[in-house]
């Protein structure tokens, strides 16, 4: 049970900082074992104290990013004397949301998808279908973010939180058009622990004031024990037969809205694209296999997440199970009583990532790879791919010591339950790996959670008669440890280069903007491929398919895109880490 613990423990510390795009710390935690002051007569700092002036600043930072997302947090109110502007206004099935216009851009933000939302008797239960409304309603502030723990990392977790959390936002440019436009839904992520479109990073403005032709909208979902929770083998559990996959569900319902809706916009609901980071990415690679659901989009866009982040039935109610004990919990009454904030210290100390969506057989398959090769997807176009050095976001945020204690606690806990065969493959890919230990357990972390389940995706879409584009991104942080880690992507791709705590400076703005771009020619048409007369940089990008015989992946270097052969760039081992893809969340 320690080692249980300990692993849950540094995983907690871990997923804490899944989605702290923009939001890092910049520092790897050290506490000053000193206090001593600096005078003039002795202008030398020790170690000790600049740590504590480093920890101070970072106090100081921390409490204005605070202040920072609690002047956003708003209430939008029902308009109902007739005092509003009506161009920004849209009439939708649930309601006229008038929203607010920012240069040529109008945001609507804070609409709801939902008929109610998911608090009180409806806590644990499927999201419930909105219904006709004749009312008006503000669409100035987004909804809150959906409960979780504060955490620095997390600039939505400093915003106003709520069970009520089930809103979307929608961007679109001021201007006449005639052709409806394709839309983009963005999914955030955040270990399905934490996360929130208000988050900085997600704000859609500038992405869609240099792209016009697209509309944008960014939806929330249920998070952690309130979205992905197994209860249904609890003696009271019957009631709360979707408990474990409430945050998909909930990511539909808002895909339904928008089909439903997204016309009186100017989109088009018959050219939707799904597009998500990390629990986002894993999101819409397994939304594919939910009965019903691919009449609301037609593509996919997956940055750093495949269905390996999907968890078993048994690990689910192992999970739960854990919390109930944690919590003295033996009912779902028993639940319903403890403290919020119990509830999810308790999921963050033996939950950090573990949970997440969960493949029951019913609402999720069980091994959605063969899903893919059967052709399940087939009908789906899918761009996805994964960073040069994905797991050194979390050595840069846990720092090197802790980041292989929780590596061991993980290999501990999976690896070494696997059969003999596959435990060789791990010792033999960590022995022939340079570097030091947190190095080598980077690589492996990286292989097996994003670089080979991408390439298996890719090969099973293959298999399956279905499209799938694939990419390699190679741009360097200058930030410590940092490389090119998970979600240093994130920055270019929403036009923020403001957003430099990651990456430590803003990428070339033709690459970043050829990156936008090739996104949105996605979403417009399936195909990714630009032209020399519409590409950012000036030169053609021809973006070859996903083929099983020449496994093409497009590399996204910042002064060099181009496409290479899987063979030559070497982004997976075939032998040793990709055979482990069976096991998924390892």
């Amino acid at each position: 049970m320690k080692n249980r613990f300990t692993c849950g423990l540094l995983a907690a510390a871990m997923v804490l900082s899944l989605s702290g795009v923009g939001c890092a710390s910049g520092g790897q935690g050290t506490s000053p074992s000193s206090s001593a002051s600096v005078t003039a007569e002795e202008p030398k700092q020790t170690a000790d104290d600049k740590d504590a002036n480093g920890t101070a600043a970072s106090e100081k930072e921390q409490e204005a990013k605070k202040e920072q997302m609690r002047a956003l947090y708003g209430e939008n109110k029902q308009i109902t004397d007739g005092n509003y502007d009506k161009s920004l206004a849209v009439k939708c099935i649930n309601g006229t949301f008038v929203g607010k216009k920012t240069d040529n851009v109008i945001a609507y933000k804070g609409i709801p998808f939902v008929g109610k939302q998911p608090v009180g008797e409806n806590r644990w239960k499927a999201p419930v279908e909105y219904t006709a409304n004749d009312g008006v309603y503000e669409a100035y502030y987004n909804g809150k973010t959906p409960r979780q723990k504060e955490e620095k990392t997390e600039a939505a977790s400093y915003y106003g939180q709520g069970e009520d959390c089930l809103y979307l936002n929608v961007w679109k440019t001021d201007e006449a058009s005639e052709a409806k436009k394709p839309v983009m839904v963005w999914i955030h992520g955040g270990g399905y622990l934490l996360g929130g479109t208000v988050d900085p990073a997600y704000e859609c403005h500038n992405l869609v004031e240099e792209n016009p032709d697209v509309i944008v909208v960014s939806i929330e979902y249920r998070v952690g024990p309130f979205g992905y929770l197994h209860l249904s083998h609890l003696p009271d559990g019957k009631d709360y037969p979707d408990a474990q996959n409430l945050g998909l569900m909930d990511q539909v319902m808002a895909l339904k809205w928008v089909h439903e809706n997204i016309e009186s916009f100017g989109g088009d609901p018959n050219n939707v694209t799904i597009w998500g980071e990390s629990a986002g990415a894993g999101s819409v690679t397994v939304i594919p296999l939910v009965e019903g659901s691919q009449k609301y989009f037609n593509r996919v866009i997956a940055e750093s997440g495949a269905p390996s982040l999907t968890i078993s039935t048994e690990a689910a109610i192992e999970l739960t199970n854990e919390i109930m004990d944690t919590l003295g919990c033996k009912t779902v009454a028993d639940l319903q009583k403890v403290d919020v904030e119990e509830l999810l210290d308790a999921t963050s100390i033996v939950g950090g990532l573990r949970i997440g969506p969960e493949r029951d057989g019913s609402y999720l398959p069980l091994d959605p790879y063969a899903e893919y090769a059967s052709g399940a997807v087939k009908n789906i176009d899918i761009l996805h791919g994964f960073n040069k050095d994905e797991m050194n976001y979390f050595v840069h945020s846990m720092g090197p010591e802790v980041f292989e204690m929780w590596a061991d606690a993980r290999k501990s806990q999976g690896i070494a339950k696997l059969p003999k065969e596959d435990q060789e493959r791990v010792t033999s890919y960590l022995k022939d790996t340079p570097g030091e230990q947190w190095e080598k357990d980077s690589a492996l972390f990286s292989q097996l959670w994003f670089n080979a389940p991408h390439i298996r995706m890719a090969e099973e879409q293959a298999k399956g008669g279905g499209k799938s584009y694939a990419y390699y991104f190679t741009p360097e942080s200058t930030v410590p440890y940092v490389k090119c880690a998970h979600a240093t992507e994130i920055p270019g791709i929403f036009n923020h280069p403001e957003n430099t705590e990651l990456t430590g400076k803003a990428f070339d703005e033709a690459f970043s903007k050829t990156m936008r771009k090739m996104w949105v020619q996605f979403a417009k048409t399936g195909n990714p491929s630009l032209s020399a007369d519409i590409s950012p940089d000036g030169k053609t990008h021809e973006w070859p398919l996903y083929d099983l015989k020449n496994k093409e992946v497009m590399v996204l270097d910042e002064f060099n895109i181009h496409p290479e052969k899987e063979s030559e760039r070497k982004t997976v081992d075939w032998e040793r880490t990709y055979p482990l893809t069976k096991y998924f969340w390892l």
